[in-house]
């Protein structure tokens, strides 16, 4: 199915990400944000954000212009119609059911229903649409316009045509798809748990500093050490990964979430989002 209109549920760091790539890729698109504030705030962010790459003399004054009218922002869902709908909310499976399925009542039998989901089962969020054959996992890496992986998550209901128009959207938007069956934490996830759990537990035993590990980690070609990685992806998003992984997984003490990231969620330490995570940031 050819793609004409993207529309992205959900403003955040994420779907205001997507959102400019879409748009700057020649689509129509709509972001929707039940929070006028966030939605208005993406709004800002997106054209701070072109205007950057005007300032680096990546993209004309005239190209930043067109980008912005392909654009519509807004808090009525009834706006939200498109070829495909990417939703990028919260990471729990039953906000994003009930939001595909008050999308699939007013949209065509055609339209693709997306998932930025980090790590929830894809499978047991399609089980519950309207039309299961036309979900699908598209999963962008933070930050969206930037990173060139997203994961392209069949589950066992996924049609043929519902694949093949997501993998040729994210070659369209610049990216390179990887496809995987839908499992615990997909690929990139499930490989990255260790990265992140093993480097939490060296801190927990007081074997070394945060800054000690991400230093010497860099030092090996790593280009962001696990403390830096987890403030700029947000400390709740990487520990609700950790945990459904986990449990997913049928709770393997290899896997178990860290208790030192536990406390950086609860005292809303989530990196630099909140100004504060295992850095501090200004």
């Amino acid at each position: 199915m050819d793609i004409h209109t993207v529309c992205v549920c959900g403003a955040g760091t994420m779907g205001s990400g997507i959102a400019q790539l879409a748009a700057t890729a020649g689509y129509h698109t709509v972001l929707y944000e039940v929070n006028e504030p966030i939605l208005a705030n993406a709004k800002q962010k997106i054209s701070g954000g072109l205007q950057k790459l005007v300032d680096k003399q990546k993209i004309t004054p005239s190209d930043k212009e067109n980008i912005l009218q392909r654009m519509v922002y807004t808090a009525d869902i009834q706006q939200c119609t498109a070829d495909i709908l990417i939703e990028a909310i919260i990471e729990k499976p039953e906000a994003k059911i009930l939001l595909f399925n008050q999308l699939a009542e007013i949209n065509s039998a055609q339209t693709v229903f997306a998932s930025n989901t980090s790590a929830l089962s894809l499978t047991h969020i399609a089980q519950q649409i309207i039309h299961p054959e036309r979900v699908i996992g598209l999963h962008f890496f933070n930050p969206a316009p930037v990173m060139k992986l997203v994961e392209v998550v069949s589950t066992p209901f996924t049609n043929d045509s519902t694949r093949n128009t997501t993998i040729a959207l994210a070659k369209n938007l610049g990216k390179q798809p990887v496809v995987c069956k839908d499992a615990p934490g997909f690929i990139v996830n499930r490989v990255a748990r260790p990265f992140y759990i093993e480097a939490l537990r060296l801190a927990e035993e007081g074997v070394a500093s945060f800054e000690t590990i991400d230093t010497l980690l860099e030092s090996k070609g790593f280009k962001m050490g696990p403390f830096k990685l987890m403030d700029l992806i947000g400390n709740d998003i990487n520990y609700a990964v950790s945990c459904s992984v986990y449990e997913q997984l049928n709770q393997p003490q290899r896997l178990k979430p860290s208790r030192l990231q536990k406390e950086k969620v609860d005292q809303n330490q989530l990196g630099k989002k909140t100004g504060k995570g295992y850095y501090t940031y200004q």
